[in-house]
């Protein structure tokens, strides 16, 4: 095993959920240049476990110091995997579909960003390394708790500032051409801004009206699915593409796994200033306030709205996120 180095992540500001017991949060990182294998033995020998092979493109490193760890070729196409003409797809796939390594639910991701820098000193790539890389990595934070108050103002503060957000650290050219990550649609903000939810009910049906889709920076789908299993299959049908899971589906815009100042603690903070906004109701309000008065003018565009986001979230911006 690697020896391990501190890369602290910052604390969310409600660590807890209602029961009192700590959110945990399951990381997605996805990269290319190495395959499988080799990606699964170094996370054996960063965190220690036993590899048990599924197949050719798919493992799983069992045991280790942060629970299972699954490591396998991104693509539906190993499911299938048993021909000749499988296998081929899928090294000619290699181009441009990511190895992925998923996590178990963590209280503590330290021990990820010793695997980071191991996976780039082995030659692991991110987004920059190729047009069509469209390569990212999620979080998937443990709600706090189900309920309208607390799901509600961070699903706004991260609408709100998405676009300033994506200015702050701008995304790699390749992710704007592949739609994995769409902004939300203004129709979406329109239906939530300056709006007072009963219920989470009244939410779920403003969100699966304007933005029913999974290629979002923050996807609902799965939240919303755990929520009421029934009202989003009437809604959408019974997608197998969503998984019914209480955590938020934050997806960053890329992964720069090869750039020696990229880390998870740091992209990390872009959650951690999202429920931040959310925990300072004046501070969004403001924001919702100023979306409605910036919906009233005709020609303003995306880049006009993030000025005036700018300074009302400044302070706050640079306490969590640093020089912006």
């Amino acid at each position: 095993m690697t020896q391990r180095q501190t890369a602290p992540f910052a604390d969310l500001p409600d660590p807890n959920t209602k029961d009192g017991t700590p959110r945990k949060t399951g990381v997605e990182i996805e990269f290319g240049a190495l395959d499988e294998r080799k990606s699964a033995e170094i996370v054996q020998d960063c965190l220690g476990g036993t590899i048990n092979e599924k197949d050719a493109h798919s493992f799983r490193v069992e045991g280790s110091e942060i629970g299972t760890v699954k490591v396998y070729l991104d693509t539906a196409f190993r499911k299938d995997a048993d021909s000749k003409i499988a296998e081929l797809g899928l090294d000619i796939g290699r181009v441009v579909v990511p190895v992925e390594i998923v996590t178990d639910p963590l209280e503590d991701m330290g021990p990820l960003n010793d695997l980071v820098t191991a996976l780039r000193d082995a030659g692991a790539e991110g987004s920059g390394a190729g047009l069509l890389y469209g390569y990212g990595v999620h979080f998937n934070p443990e709600v706090a708790a189900m309920s309208v108050e607390h799901i509600v103002p961070i699903a706004k503060a991260y609408a709100l500032t998405e676009d300033f957000l994506r200015d702050v650290w701008p995304i790699d050219p390749s992710r704007h051409l592949l739609p994995f990550t769409d902004r939300y649609p203004t129709t979406y903000l329109d239906a939530i801004a300056g709006v007072d939810f009963p219920s989470l009910d009244a939410f779920m049906e403003a969100y699966l009206n304007t933005t029913p889709s999974r290629n979002r920076g923050l996807d609902l789908l799965p939240l919303l699915r755990a929520y009421d299993e029934e009202a989003f299959v009437a809604k959408l049908g019974n997608k197998p593409s969503v998984s019914a899971r209480p955590t938020w589906h934050f997806r960053l815009p890329d992964c720069r796994i090869d750039e020696a100042d990229w880390s998870l603690a740091k992209e990390w903070r872009r959650w951690v200033f999202v429920e931040k906004l959310a925990a300072q109701p004046k501070m969004l309000a403001e924001l919702e306030e100023e979306w409605r008065a910036y919906r009233k003018t005709l020609l303003e565009t995306r880049s006009d709205w993030v000025e005036r986001v700018r300074p009302i979230v400044s302070g706050l911006a640079e306490e969590v996120l640093g020089d912006v």
